[in-house]
């Protein structure tokens, strides 16, 4: 499961919008979710768009792995955080991240455990 993390942190970090709906496209289903505290949404196109919220909200921000991966089925989970690259994370939170038959990302849950004031 270390790949789908990789692949589902690599869509949330890359910067240019033709080649992360490249990886959207590639990873996440057609009609995959996205729910988080703050959004809930369907579907690639809006997928993309959070992506690219975030990265206006947050710029020069990059989400990294923290700690390990649970994985079983078609389901992961782990922690990650957000922040200027080598240094401490802003934002830090865990995602629930269920997979279709294919492999490709179909439903997230989005956790928040630390936010900045």
């Amino acid at each position: 499961m270390s790949t789908l993390t990789d692949a589902y942190l690599a869509c949330w970090n890359e910067t240019d919008p033709q080649a992360r709906r490249t990886l959207v496209d590639q990873h996440w289903a057609p009609d995959a979710t996205y729910t988080d505290p703050l959004v809930d949404v369907a579907g690639r196109d809006c997928v993309a768009a959070t992506i690219a919220a975030v990265q206006e909200q947050f710029p020069g921000f990059v989400f990294t792995p923290v700690g390990p991966v649970d994985a079983h089925h078609r389901q992961a989970r782990f922690g990650w955080g957000l922040g200027p690259a080598g240094q401490e994370p802003v934002v830090v939170g865990f995602d629930v991240v269920v997979t279709d038959a294919q492999g490709r990302i179909e439903r997230v849950l989005g956790f928040l455990d630390k936010v900045p004031a």
